[in-house]
């Protein structure tokens, strides 16, 4: 998907409008200041999934309906076979596969998620609400969180705090291939 967040963008904006709800109130639901959902609704900027997902829960709908247009449909459980997991473009350079994008209802958001290796002066920094979980997979991942700079190896895991800024990198010249649990 290119540019994901531009076809997000009005989908976001219209189902705001729909529910009667002003960009204040969205913005006191999602915790976040007035001109960032401005921002998020122009079109002209990435929207965090962390945001997408407290907009839907504020709106009453499921957040694969902002993502993709269509609404979740399962309730009891949901298979994502290898490969086939909704592609989300959240930052340009990493790879992202939502893994619960059939699950109506969802109260987390898992992807599995492909970032390639970069130098250190090459990171992308991040911050948003929530809490996140991740697993590495494959290869080894640097997390800039924070003051911490953290190398994680395949098998080991990381919950922490999305209120930090935080930037990712695969090393060893390889991508890091991991799951990525956001709340």
């Amino acid at each position: 998907m290119d540019k994901a967040y531009k076809e997000i963008a009005p989908r976001l904006r219209a189902l705001r409008e729909a529910v009667g709800m002003s960009v204040e109130e969205m913005a006191r639901a999602a915790e976040i200041d007035a001109d960032e959902v401005r921002r998020f609704e122009s079109g002209q900027h990435e929207i965090p999934v962390s945001f997408l997902f407290k907009a839907a829960k504020a709106c009453g709908v499921d957040t694969t309906e902002l993502i993709s247009g269509a609404g979740a449909h399962l309730r009891s459980y949901s298979v994502v076979r290898k490969g086939e997991g909704l592609a989300v473009e959240r930052r340009a350079t990493y790879d992202y596969k939502s893994l619960a994008y059939r699950f109506a209802g969802r109260k987390m958001e898992p992807f599995l998620v492909t970032v390639p290796p970069k130098e250190p002066g090459e990171l992308d920094f991040n911050a948003h609400s929530g809490q996140e979980f991740i697993h590495v997979m494959e290869g080894r991942l640097e997390l800039t969180l924070g003051d911490s700079v953290l190398v994680l190896e395949p098998g080991d895991s990381l919950y922490f705090d999305s209120h930090v800024r935080h930037a990712l990198r695969g090393l060893d010249g390889k991508p890091a291939r991991f799951i990525d649990v956001i709340i």
